[in-house]
């Protein structure tokens, strides 16, 4: 199993609209490196959510892959932000998974997470903008079991 890091703005996307929904597909990607990470991702594997732009930013809670390897619909649609012409249904050229929900948590503040990330994990670097990014194992492990990080 692997872990995984999945950003979203709460005002646009939140753990408790996952909550509500169940089931989400993960769209809107569009970093190369970031669609690659979701092209790796394993029925199974678990995804912390993390509330970027948030005051303060951090991990809201827990979800799960369900499905992999999925054309991102939005792509196809002209009417989305995220539309891109040199896609097409029989070529796409952005993929996705869809997330099941675990469990919501009290935020783990970015400021926690800094004692727990290396200090060269994209998250806890300056300017990092990747909306998607691996976890290590042992940091993984280390949240769930609600340890902390200090």
């Amino acid at each position: 199993m692997a872990y995984w890091l999945l950003k979203s703005e709460p005002e646009v996307y939140s753990i408790l609209d996952l909550k509500r929904e169940g089931r989400a597909i993960w769209d809107g990607v569009r970093n190369y490196q970031a669609r690659n990470y979701l092209m790796q991702m394993q029925v199974g594997d678990l995804c912390f959510f993390y509330h970027s732009g948030a005051n303060p930013p951090g991990i809201a809670g827990l979800c799960r892959v369900a499905r992999t390897l999925l054309p991102d619909p939005t792509q196809f649609d002209p009417e989305s932000p995220y539309f891109d012409p040199k896609a097409t249904r029989e070529k796409p050229r952005w993929y996705t998974v869809e997330v099941e929900f675990l469990e919501a948590w009290p935020l783990v503040p970015l400021a926690e997470l800094k004692a727990c990330f290396p200090k060269d994990h994209p998250l806890v670097r300056r300017g990092n903008r990747l909306s998607v990014m691996p976890v290590p194992p042992e940091v993984a492990k280390r949240l769930i079991a609600r340890k902390g990080c200090r």
